[in-house]
């Protein structure tokens, strides 16, 4: 039996004050904690470069982690505008510096984060960093952002597709034209 490819992801929490990051390791459906973290910037800098200091801490991950696929939680829209507007810059960071570093990037909404993880997409903050513990042995990330990140790339583990597959489904797909 041939072993299974081991395949790095790195998932992403990504918010303008602390975006989380969380690297995994899956070969199969064996998961394994490689490490996670937090980057955070300074609320009372200009916007442009706490963008830039997050584009650059993101790239700096990317280089040494050198993960093969990335994932990232999708903008959750609240009331206040211009705090969802603020986040989708990070999050536009979160989604850029993995492309621009050839990776594929997947997006997946919180609900669904939750219910890959816990069972259930209502499921609370406590639980879900509980969980995380659980199915990483070793992961002991001490910030909610880095276990919710952890979380996305456990999320993308179990929702991915191999890229053999991924490229066999978009032949079909261009044959059937």
């Amino acid at each position: 039996m041939a072993d299974k490819p081991r395949v790095r992801i790195l998932g992403l929490d990504p918010g303008l004050r602390v975006t989380g990051w969380g690297l995994i390791a899956a070969e199969g459906n064996r998961l394994i904690h490689l490490g996670s973290g937090t980057f955070t910037t300074d609320g009372e800098a200009p916007l442009a470069e706490r963008l830039a200091l997050l584009h650059r801490s993101l790239e700096a991950l990317l280089e040494e982690a050198r993960p093969d696929e990335a994932a990232v939680e999708e903008t959750y829209v609240n009331r206040n505008g211009a705090a969802t507007l603020k986040l989708g810059y990070a999050r536009a960071i979160a989604l850029l510096a993995p492309a621009l570093a050839g990776l594929p990037v997947a997006e997946y909404p919180a609900k669904v984060i939750k219910r890959a993880v816990v069972g259930t997409g209502a499921a609370e903050k406590v639980q879900v960093a509980l969980m995380v513990r659980h199915l990483l042995p070793g992961a002991a990330p001490i910030r909610a952002d880095a276990a919710d990140a952890l979380a996305v790339a456990i999320c993308h583990a179990h929702h991915r597709r191999p890229p053999a597959l991924a490229g066999l489904e978009a032949a079909l797909r261009a044959g059937g034209r």
